[in-house]
C-alpha cells in the first residue's frame, strides 16, 4: 500500500473517530443542560438549585428540561434589574473563556449541534466569502454590545426594568428549546400568542434552512455568546498549534474549515470553534491542539 493511500485511510478513520467523539460530547451537554424529561410534558420548569448555575453553551432558561441558566439570559436579567453588577455571570463567562474559548461552541452548545446536524442534509451547499463574509462576522459583536448589554441596561420597560432584547426577539435557541415546547405542553398559551411569537419562529426558521446551505450561519454571523467566548481565543489556555516545519501548504485545513478560518495564516482567529476538522484533513499531521 503506498504511502499516500496510507495518509488517506489513517486521516478517513481519525475524521470519524473525532465525528463521533464531538457528536458525542454534543448529546451528553445537551442532556446534561436539558434532562428534566417531566418537564417536557406538563410545560413547568425545572425549579432545583442548579437553575442558578451558568451553563457554558447557549441554552435557554425557558426550556421545560433545562437543568441551567443561560449565561446571555442571566446577564441580560441582571443588568435590566439594575440592582447590582453581574460580577457572578460575567466570571462564569470568563472563565468558560479562559479555559475554553470557543471549544464552548465546538463541542458545548446544543444549538451547536443542531446546525451540524442539518447541514449533514443533502442540499447544495454554499459559502459566502471575500468582503462581505468578514464584514458580517462583525453582526455577532454588534448583537452582543446592543441586544444583550446596553438595551437591556439602559432601555426599561412601564415597569422599570430592561427585557432581555436578545432573549426575547432573535434568540431562535430560546424559540427551539423553550417558545415551541412551552406551546405544545400548555394549550392556553397558544391562545396568547402574537406576533411577537411569529417573529421568533420565522427567525428560527431561517436560520434552520440557512444552517442546511452554510455551516453553522448563527455562530458565525449572529452569536453573541460566540462573540464573547471569541475574545480568548488567542489568549485562552486551549490553543491550536501549526507546525510551521511539517506543514506543506496544502491548504486542505482551510478547505475544510466550517467556519472559514485561514488555518495556515491563524489558526487561533476569532472564528474557530476548535471542531478539529483542519487537523482530520491535515496528512502530514502538522496541526496539534494543546492546554498550555
Amino acid at each position: 500500500m503506498s504511502g499516500m493511500r496510507w495518509n488517506r485511510l489513517k486521516s478517513e478513520k481519525e475524521r470519524k473517530r473525532r465525528i463521533s467523539f464531538q457528536r458525542g460530547t454534543q448529546l451528553i451537554a445537551a442532556a446534561l443542560m436539558n434532562g428534566y424529561v417531566v418537564g417536557f410534558v406538563n410545560g413547568r420548569l425545572f425549579a432545583g438549585k442548579s437553575k442558578t448555575i451558568c451553563v457554558p453553551g447557549l441554552n435557554c432558561y425557558s426550556c421545560p428540561g433545562a437543568f441551567g441558566a443561560c449565561p446571555l439570559g442571566a446577564l441580560q436579567t441582571a443588568l435590566g434589574a439594575k440592582r447590582e453588577f453581574p460580577f457572578y455571570v460575567l466570571g462564569c463567562m470568563t472563565l468558560f473563556g479562559v479555559f475554553l474559548g470557543r471549544l464552548v461552541c465546538g463541542f458545548l452548545c446544543p444549538f451547536g449541534l443542531v446546525q451540524d446536524l442539518l447541514h449533514k442534509i443533502p442540499v447544495p451547499k454554499w459559502q459566502v466569502r471575500g468582503k462581505l463574509d468578514r464584514a458580517a462576522r462583525y453582526l455577532k459583536y454588534v448583537v452582543l454590545l446592543a441586544a444583550v448589554i446596553l438595551l437591556p441596561a439602559f432601555l426599561a420597560d412601564e415597569t422599570g426594568l430592561g427585557p432581555p432584547y436578545f432573549c426575547e426577539y432573535i434568540c431562535p435557541a430560546g424559540t427551539l428549546e423553550g417558545g415551541i415546547p412551552q406551546m405544545i405542553a400548555n394549550p392556553q398559551l397558544r391562545q396568547l400568542a402574537g406576533a411577537l411569537f411569529d417573529w421568533k419562529v420565522a427567525v428560527l426558521a431561517a436560520i434552520l434552512i440557512w444552517s442546511m446551505v452554510l455551516p453553522r450561519p448563527f455562530c458565525r454571523y449572529l452569536c453573541p455568546l460566540g462573540a464573547f467566548y471569541s475574545l480568548f481565543n488567542k489568549c485562552g489556555f486551549y490553543q491550536m498549534r501549526v507546525d510551521q516545519a511539517k506543514c506543506v501548504d496544502c491548504k486542505k485545513c482551510e478547505q475544510t474549515c466550517p467556519m472559514g478560518v485561514e488555518v495556515t495564516k491563524n489558526i487561533n482567529s476569532p472564528e474557530c470553534i476548535r471542531c478539529g476538522q483542519c487537523r482530520d484533513a491535515c496528512s502530514v499531521n502538522a496541526i496539534k491542539r494543546e492546554f498550555r
